[in-house]
């Protein structure tokens, strides 16, 4: 049925969407984002449902956009490239929103795109030997469609810690800041996962439900204007120079012209 993901469901309605482009560290590709988002409007719908954890297979969470695909873009029009920011934009969007517990277990690292789905879920647990890093400007790019939900979870002071640099962290500093609500050691994810899920099984799904929409709305949701900031933002990047180079640099195996 899916390419890039795979979606089993246990008796109890506990939901695992699992990333499965192990080849690829779970890059997100153009497939990905299309999966992802049909299986984010299929769960919501599933009243059998009751909590979701979001995994991945391999020995990497996520390592962000798949470089193949950015490379793609370098040769469309603005209004595709922008059309491809809107369809990323919209699969974290339908994450963000889906009206079920999201937890989030990363078992490896998460760079770029990957921090921004972490940033979905209502909880990640997190391996203490994983890295995170939000590396988008290493290419000339910027964490544009994943910002809000960036920002939103981390706030702005601490998201500024990394959200230029490019600087790779430990899952210690997840922690700080506000990605991951624990590290444990990698033998531990799992039953620390399941004790995030084990108490919504005791509760209401529509209580559950209704309680998550209301701490989004007093929180401060992520609105449509943030979103189409965003998406403007990195359309904008795809028109200047510093993304050829960047992508072009990688391919080539060379340093990138800004590199010191």
């Amino acid at each position: 049925m899916f390419d890039t993901i795979t979606l089993s469901t246990d008796p109890r309605g506990v939901a695992t969407l699992t990333l499965n482009r192990p080849q690829k560290h779970n890059a997100i590709s153009a497939r990905m984002i299309e999966e992802l988002t049909a299986v984010a409007a299929q769960l919501a719908a599933d009243e059998d449902v009751r909590v979701v954890t979001l995994a991945a297979s391999g020995t990497s969470f996520c390592a962000g956009g798949d470089l193949g695909w950015m490379r793609d873009q370098l040769g469309m029009e603005a209004e595709t490239r922008a059309a491809e920011a809107r369809k990323l934009a919209s699969m974290l969007g339908a994450l963000n929103s889906l009206p079920k517990p999201l937890i989030g277990a990363v078992q490896g690292n998460a760079f770029g795109g990957g921090v921004g789905l972490a940033c979905v879920c209502d909880v990640v647990i997190g391996v203490d030997h994983a890295r995170f890093g939000l590396t988008e400007t290493r290419l000339g790019l910027i964490p544009a469609t994943i910002g809000p939900y960036v920002l939103a979870r981390m706030g702005e002071g601490r998201a500024r810690r990394v959200f230029m640099s490019a600087r790779l962290f430990d899952a210690s500093e997840a922690v700080d800041l506000g990605i991951l609500a624990k590290s444990v050691p990698a033998e531990a994810l799992a039953e620390t996962v399941e004790a995030e899920v084990i108490p919504y099984l005791a509760c209401a799904p529509g209580a559950v439900a209704a309680a998550k929409e209301l701490a989004r709305r007093l929180g401060g949701t992520v609105s449509q204007e943030m979103i189409e900031q965003s998406i403007e933002a990195l359309a904008a990047r795809w028109e200047g120079q510093e993304a050829a180079e960047g992508i072009s640099a990688f391919f080539e195996k060379r340093k990138a012209a800004w590199m010191r």
